[in-house]
């Protein structure tokens, strides 16, 4: 009976060490739920990173390796002839120079205008502020498409079409791309500062421009390092605006990339090497790397900011 007890006791104590090992001792440690969740995230990274590998692959491809059916992600050879043709098309540094006129400036000034409406709505009251709060969300919840018309006649009655002032000067105003996000993260995280610190400023003396530059601003850095990541990258992958509002007497290279088929037809009409999958690839990856770069560089605030701001991409 006892050597009968002793196995029995054995067998339960490495059923428990198994299961220790398999589930974890939360059910959230264990080796069953580590792989899950690698595979998901090995799944995740799968869908973001295919088509960017796929582009990688055969924007280096050349000609011959795209009709070849046997060349299908390692091309036999490095071939830059599709980034050079691109590169050539697309005007790149010029264009890239209009492209982040109208994306780092509207991005820079509808920040610092966003985070004053905020600061407003957060700290001060005032008359109608319920009425005028409603109305900014409006602004969110109306699509723009609804108000482009008579933003259009507008724009050309000022003469202001084909100009980059259609985009810079709407967010100045605080009605650019996406402002009332910006508003109503500026507006929650003013809100999170105590008041305490602001009564103890006006105590000793500091008046409200005084506490929002030195007092409010430092305090809200990962807002405004957000808010203008999230602008930039937004302003940048706009297309639609910047055909309405800029069309081609002001080429930037997303107009260029909308157009990339015709200008390359007319550049090399007479070449023998027509328009293929891989020099089209070619000019979006040249598109795609300033944002790329931007990201990799500013990856850790970013990270940073989104986690303080609670935002979420689109």
């Amino acid at each position: 009976m006892l050597e009968k007890l002793r196995k029995m006791n054995k067998e339960k104590n490495y059923l428990a060490k198994v299961r220790k090992i398999l589930l974890g001792s939360n059910f959230k440690s264990g080796i069953i739920i580590k792989i899950i969740i690698y595979l998901l995230l090995a799944s995740i990274g799968f869908v973001y990173l295919y088509p960017v590998l796929y582009m990688l692959s055969n924007s280096l491809k050349s000609p011959s390796d795209i009709i070849n059916p046997m060349v299908n992600w390692i091309p036999s050879s490095l071939y830059f002839g599709n980034y050079n043709r691109a590169f050539k098309v697309l005007n790149y540094f010029p264009t890239l120079g209009k492209s982040l006129l109208v994306t780092f400036i509207p991005a820079l000034l509808q920040t610092a205008v966003t985070s004053i409406i905020g600061y407003g709505f957060a700290r001060f009251n005032f008359k109608f502020k319920k009425a005028l709060f409603i109305l900014v969300l409006l602004t969110f919840i109306i699509p723009p498409q609804a108000y482009l018309i008579p933003r259009y006649v507008m724009f050309y009655n000022f003469k202001l079409l084909e100009n980059p002032l259609a985009i810079i000067l709407p967010s100045l105003f605080g009605q650019g791309l996406n402002s009332a996000i910006f508003i109503l993260i500026f507006y929650q995280f003013f809100r999170m500062i105590p008041k305490s610190l602001s009564e103890a400023a006006e105590i000793d003396g500091a008046g409200p421009y005084y506490i929002f530059f030195r007092m409010a601003i430092p305090l809200s850095a990962p807002a405004y390092i957000t808010s203008f990541l999230f602008n930039l990258v937004w302003y940048w992958n706009e297309t639609y605006i910047s055909n309405l509002f800029l069309g081609s007497g002001y080429p930037n290279l997303q107009i260029g990339l909308a157009n990339f088929v015709s200008q390359y037809q007319q550049m090399y009409e007479s070449d023998a090497v027509k328009l293929n999958e891989g020099i089209r690839l070619s000019a979006t990856l040249l598109i795609i790397l300033p944002m790329l770069i931007v990201y990799f560089t500013m990856q850790r605030w970013f990270v940073e900011g989104i986690e303080r701001t609670g935002i979420t991409g689109e």
